[in-house]
């Protein structure tokens, strides 16, 4: 049994799901984010401003910044009802239309007349997009208020600016408490970049498509046909028998984890093809790997169902 990113058809293509321009709060403008993505050798970006009245509720028209080689994704990120804590919600929209009806957000506080995350995020998908619950950690979510959220597609399991900004960037926890519901969901690293701080180029998505088109990204971001990156790449991931095969660029550690307490890490110097033992991962319905290189940094794959 091998995760679907690595026998779909195509090759990957490197994008940032989550970034901010002057349109919004960020410091630079959509065309040179563009430029500097493209530069650092990205496939494809994601402008996601915050979608509230104080900014006009923009979806930025990136498909100018279109060029050879480099695609955009038209999105935002979307601030509706409060969550547990009080605050707002923030949720990651890419492949929004660019007439996506505005929410009643006119800032970044919660107001009782709004619709809530739940809602917004089903329209939101309804209307074609890829759905992701933001910066878990950062944000204070519990457990109840992302099991409301029906339509997500996918956890950020880390996030760039948050952990350079708060040290706050982790998903996983509750990614893998939604897991153990029962709830198929992928997982994405993003920067959330503002260029007001180092929160750029630290985490992307690898996704598996035939062409680097915005219609077969977005596909496969649907399908969860991609691995999750801060610099190491994944070439294959295999369930075979009681083991995990895990074949990377060269890491210091390989680690599957399942259900609940279910974890087990193979660890060594310079490993390319890792055989993780699963003896203890019977009761799991689901695996997922990590693999962290010799400087600390990580790569994802989203979950096998078993």
């Amino acid at each position: 049994m091998r995760h679907s990113a690595f026998t779909a058809p195509g090759r990957f293509w490197r994008g940032n799901l989550h970034t901010h321009s002057t349109r919004s709060d960020g410091v630079l403008s959509p065309e040179e984010l563009c430029r500097r993505y493209r530069a650092e050798g990205y496939d494809f970006l994601a402008v996601t401003d915050h979608f509230l009245g104080i900014f006009d509720y923009p979806i930025v028209d990136t498909r100018p910044m279109r060029a050879d080689g480099f695609t955009t994704l038209l999105g935002a990120e979307l601030h509706s009802g409060a969550m547990a804590n009080g605050y707002l919600w923030h949720l990651l929209a890419v492949g929004l239309p660019a007439d996506f009806a505005p929410s009643d957000s006119p800032d970044f506080l919660a107001h009782p007349a709004q619709e809530t995350a739940a809602e917004i995020a089903e329209r939101a998908a309804a209307a074609g997009a890829f759905v992701a619950i933001a910066h878990p950690q950062w944000s204070g979510l519990t457990l109840d208020d992302a099991r409301n959220v029906t339509a997500a597609h996918a956890v950020e399991i880390y996030n760039h600016g948050c952990a350079m900004g708060c040290d706050r960037p982790d998903g996983a926890a509750l990614a893998d408490q939604l897991l153990d519901e029962g709830r198929k969901l992928s997982l994405i690293a993003t920067d959330d970049a503002h260029f007001s701080e180092p929160d750029h180029f630290g985490g992307w998505v690898m996704v598996k498509a035939q062409e680097n088109t915005p219609e077969a990204l977005l596909a496969a971001l649907k399908r969860g046909d991609f691995y999750s990156s801060q610099g190491p790449e994944l070439r294959d991931v295999e369930v075979k028998g009681d083991r995990v095969i895990v074949e990377c660029s060269a890491v210091v550690s390989a680690i599957a984890l399942g259900r609940g307490i279910r974890a087990k890490g193979v660890h060594g110097h310079s490993m390319t093809r890792v055989e993780v033992p699963l003896e203890r991962f019977e009761d799991s319905p689901w695996l997922r790997v990590s693999v962290i290189d010799a400087a600390g940094r990580r790569a994802w794959s989203n979950p096998i169902w078993r």
